[in-house]
């Protein structure tokens, strides 16, 4: 930042500061603005510092506590105080590289204590850090460090496709948790479909049941009421009688029908009248069979 050469007079641009030196010497400021300087008294305008925000990218590549190599990429933003700005010019010959140093050796200390998820988890406290290093040691240089960005973390590519497929294995797990819950409540919904439809089914049968025995009960008893002399055993084996005609008409019109063989004729009709009824009434004596004795 040699002198510059002496003239009568200056301009400071908007957002920069003027060194002005004194036959060799720091003798002020000047702030943006026009200045006239006296060469008789050996005044001239040395340099001029932006006062504007600068921003420094530097890569750093370091190990974590679980021997994984990492890149890590920050940006440092500062910029020169502007009461202190003959400090900034005359201490420092390069002050990039200063600050790069500083950041090395923050970041090598912090990250080599920390695991990689750690690191990722906790990159704000690095960046928090270097800045608080860097504030202490640079504002004695007359520089104000702005922002600190920890802008990204890049492992080695093997660490970083590894994590990937652990990643994607964890994933594949929790869908396949919630694939077997969902298969299980449709299983269950299932489950319980299936038992509503019997249920409905055999009260729909139940009811059918019902229906029948009221209709034949109706009708034998309209039938003994019209037809006088006829007991309720032979209303009871005409009613069979149709019935099974009935039945053997309904197998003749099925559209898929099939062949039956039955033994068919008056006396077998009988027969089956007989079948029927011994059945019913071995059902109702094993019902009362069943009944518990009552106490007298």
């Amino acid at each position: 930042m040699g002198n510059w050469n002496c003239i009568l007079f200056g301009c400071v641009e908007q957002a920069s500061i003027g060194i002005i030196e004194k036959w060799g010497r720091f003798d002020r400021l000047a702030h943006p603005g026009f200045h006239f300087f006296n060469i008789f008294l050996g005044e001239c305008l040395a340099g001029v510092l932006s006062t504007r925000i600068r921003s420094l990218d530097v890569k750093i590549e370091t190990k974590t506590k679980d021997n994984v190599f990492v890149q890590m990429h920050c940006s440092i933003q500062y910029r020169v105080i502007r009461h202190n700005a003959d400090d900034a010019f005359y201490e420092l010959q390069n002050p990039k590289e200063q600050i790069q140093a500083y950041v090395f050796d923050v970041v090598r200390a912090q990250v080599p204590r920390m695991t990689l998820d750690e690191l990722f988890e906790q990159k704000g406290d690095v960046a928090q850090s270097v800045s608080e290093e860097l504030e202490k040691v640079m504002g004695a240089y007359g520089y104000k460090i702005e922002h600190i960005l920890m802008v990204d973390i890049v492992p080695d590519p093997a660490v970083r496709k590894a994590m990937n497929e652990i990643n994607a294995a964890q994933r594949l797990q929790l869908a396949s948790v919630f694939k077997g819950e969902a298969e299980k409540v449709l299983q269950v919904k299932k489950a319980e479909a299936e038992a509503e439809s019997k249920y409905l089914g055999g009260v729909g049968v139940a009811r059918q049941r019902q229906a029948i025995t009221d209709g034949l009960r109706e009708n034998i008893l309209n039938f003994s009421h019209k037809v006088e002399g006829t007991s309720a055993k032979e209303v009871m084996d005409l009613i069979m009688i149709t019935q099974y005609f009935d039945t053997i008409k309904d197998l003749g019109n099925g559209s898929k029908n099939t062949t039956v063989f039955i033994p068919h004729g008056p006396g077998h009709v009988r027969d089956i009248s007989e079948q029927i009824r011994n059945g019913l009434m071995e059902a109702a004596s094993a019902q009362t069979t069943d009944q518990p004795p009552q106490l007298l």
